[in-house]
């Protein structure tokens, strides 16, 4: 058995790991879930692919990988996506450990209230918060801003798990009604992130890379 992608195409989370899958040149199953309609949140799903009824989950054989980041690590350990040297390993890190708490739970949020469920269909604690999480997201935006003036790339001087993991959200941040033209080194990055040979873009519909594979 291959390497299989628990996912919903539409989450950033699972394009990451297809992201990096593609950039290595590593075939990729998927298994695809409508969040939307809790199909994480079975019996089967609970049992047999993650307790904790969350996607992307990755699988190898009869292990299982819940968490995005840790399956892009997984899937690109030794590979020019992680920086050879001690203090480029950790810079990378500390990028996608700050995505997952500053950026994803931010950005993606407000993205998968507006664009997903509808501003009108909000409760009130995410109409109380949605204003909130739009500030932190734009804080988190004008950070990444700040630090890519100057530089290509978030580590070092080539493209980098960071990337990939940033790139997931941060493009799609428009569909939350963040305005990315506030952020014109974010911009700049985005266009060489995408401009890749090996990228390919988050939809499915889109045939992916040779050697990945669709369902």
């Amino acid at each position: 058995m291959g390497l299989i992608l628990h996912e919903d195409p539409r989450s950033g989370n699972c394009y990451k790991i297809r992201l990096t899958a593609v950039h290595l040149g590593l075939p990729l199953e998927f298994r695809a879930y409508d969040v939307m309609k809790a199909e994480t949140r079975t019996p089967d799903f609970l049992a047999n692919v993650n307790a904790d009824g969350r996607i992307p989950v990755l699988q190898d054989g009869d292990k299982f990988l819940p968490e995005s980041n840790a399956a892009c690590v997984y899937l690109a350990d030794g590979s020019r996506l992680i920086p050879g040297d001690r203090f480029g390993r950790a810079d990378m890190l500390r990028w996608m450990f700050w995505e997952q708490y500053s950026h994803e739970p931010n950005v993606a949020t407000v993205r998968f209230w507006i664009a997903f469920l509808g501003e009108d269909r909000l409760n009130d604690l995410q109409r109380t918060l949605l204003p909130v999480k739009r500030e932190l997201g734009r804080a988190a935006l004008a950070l990444m801003d700040r630090h890519l003036q100057g530089r290509d790339w978030f580590v070092g001087d080539r493209l980098s798990l960071a990337d990939i993991a940033l790139y997931a959200y941060t493009h799609v941040a428009g569909d939350g009604g963040f305005c990315l033209g506030d952020y014109p080194a974010v911009g700049e990055w985005m266009q060489r992130v995408a401009a890749h040979p090996r990228h390919v873009p988050m939809t499915r519909e889109t045939p992916l890379a040779v050697g990945v594979g669709s369902d």
